[in-house]
């Protein structure tokens, strides 16, 4: 099998990415649209969303931006209306929306717990209950559609302090081998996407000193990914024959041991 991407081979695809103002969001959309993608570019800031699609449009691609908070289930229903007015049915829907905020347990940092769980699932969730109906559509007439849900490597290792952003992502990592047993045989893909440490906005967001001074440790001891290299394994899956689901993909820094 070989798959060798150009600016055509996702020609005729109708890709949404979600938590696309910025990291790896942003570069998925780049990336799809650069291979040939009409993109739709979901997320809460407006100004950052419109200068993606002015990116996306100067390099000869198709987008279309909406401002919308995936936490919203109505909101996200107004979304794929309008990907399916604009571009019909979504055929890759990039779920990756996401916030973490590490602290010890102790802290009881209520507030924040709730952040995560409210983005990280139930942001999930809405997008999926939105565009589900989509892909399967999509997949019966195309012969393929491609549901990709950002993890992390936090869902299958320990990290102190993170605990609930872990369980966020441990949920997410299991909710798509449940998804990938229920819309394969409907032609969906489903893959859970695992990276370990990317340098993005995400790091921006932590206030625990304890997180901040490990994060500052691993940035110096090693090489962090680039979003780049994530939308590059997106595009990959998207990519690969329709009888080719990898359901699980970790993508690691090389330096970067757990």
């Amino acid at each position: 099998m070989s798959v060798n991407i150009t600016a055509a081979s996702l020609a005729g695809r109708v890709a949404v990415v979600t938590g696309a103002s910025s990291g790896i969001g942003e570069a998925c959309a780049l990336r799809l649209a650069a291979a040939g993608a009409r993109v739709a570019v979901v997320a809460r800031r407006e100004q950052r969303l419109a200068e993606l699609v002015t990116r996306i449009e100067k390099d000869g691609g198709t987008a279309l931006a909406i401002t919308a908070d995936v936490t919203d289930p109505a909101a996200m229903r107004i979304a794929a209306d309008r990907v399916r007015s604009e571009f019909g049915d979504a055929d890759l829907v990039v779920n990756n929306a996401g916030v973490m905020l590490p602290a010890p347990v102790q802290e009881l940092a209520i507030d924040q717990w709730q952040q995560q769980i409210d983005l990280n699932i139930g942001g999930v969730m809405n997008v999926i209950a939105a565009f589900t109906g989509q892909l399967v559509a999509a997949a019966a007439e195309r012969g393929v559609a491609d549901l990709v849900n950002t993890s992390s490597i936090a869902a299958q290792n320990i990290f102190p302090g993170f605990a609930v952003y872990c369980g966020t992502k441990a949920y997410v990592t299991h909710l798509s081998r449940q998804l990938r047993a229920e819309l394969g045989p409907n032609k969906v893909r489903v893959s859970a996407l695992e990276p370990g440490i990317v340098g993005t906005e995400l790091q921006t967001h932590v206030t625990d000193a304890g997180a901040l001074e490990w994060l500052a440790g691993a940035k110096e001891s090693m090489e962090f990914l680039d979003p780049a290299d994530i939308a590059e394994t997106v595009a990959f899956l998207a990519a690969l024959p329709p009888r080719v689901n990898l359901q699980q993909v970790t993508i690691m820094p090389t330096g970067q041991a757990s």
